[in-house]
């Protein structure tokens, strides 16, 4: 079996508690389900299969629980691990502030992308594959990395903190 992490967009705990998401997944087939924070984000384990067709069966398990349809990505905790230890950002000066996010792309954009774009004290650095890693010192402006980012890649995506993915991956781990 594979362990795996699902991110689905738009979650906030009034639209989708996470004892419906285990139980959904688990409805569909998946086991050792959990859920990570309160923000639609889950680990378990599955059959090897694509990642794009495990986030068909996630979102359609959720859609069949409660109604409503909610995009999902994702990755394998083998991946997250990877990218986990590799740590990108260490190649970067940041400054003490910033927050570390990485936003996960359905899919590679398909046309190349200049970095590092700037503004307003958001930087997204890198892309690596599928993942987009960005960082920027919280303002008053709110958070101006969400445009840049959604202008460069689409609404495809879904974007988590570094510490949630580690969360996530140490959740996913876990037996």
């Amino acid at each position: 079996m594979t362990r795996y992490a699902a991110f689905v967009r738009g979650v906030s705990p009034m639209n989708l508690k996470m004892p419906v998401l285990r139980k959904a997944l688990e409805g569909a087939g998946f086991s050792k389900v959990k859920t990570v924070l309160s923000s639609g984000n889950a680990v378990f384990a599955g059959r090897r299969s694509a990642e794009a067709s495990v986030a068909h069966q996630v979102e359609a398990a959720i859609e069949q629980a409660v109604g409503k349809k909610f995009p999902v990505i994702v990755r394998s905790i083998e991946h997250l691990q990877e990218l986990l230890e590799a740590d990108p950002y260490r190649s970067f000066d940041l400054p003490a502030k910033a927050k570390r996010v990485v936003t996960l792309l359905r899919v590679a954009p398909e046309t190349k992308l200049e970095l590092p774009i700037e503004r307003d004290g958001a930087q997204i650095l890198q892309l690596r594959g599928r993942e987009l890693l960005s960082a920027y010192v919280p303002t008053a402006k709110g958070p101006v990395f969400m445009t840049l980012i959604e202008r460069a890649c689409g609404k495809e995506i879904t974007t988590r903190t570094w510490e949630t993915l580690q969360k996530v991956t140490r959740a996913g781990a876990e037996d």
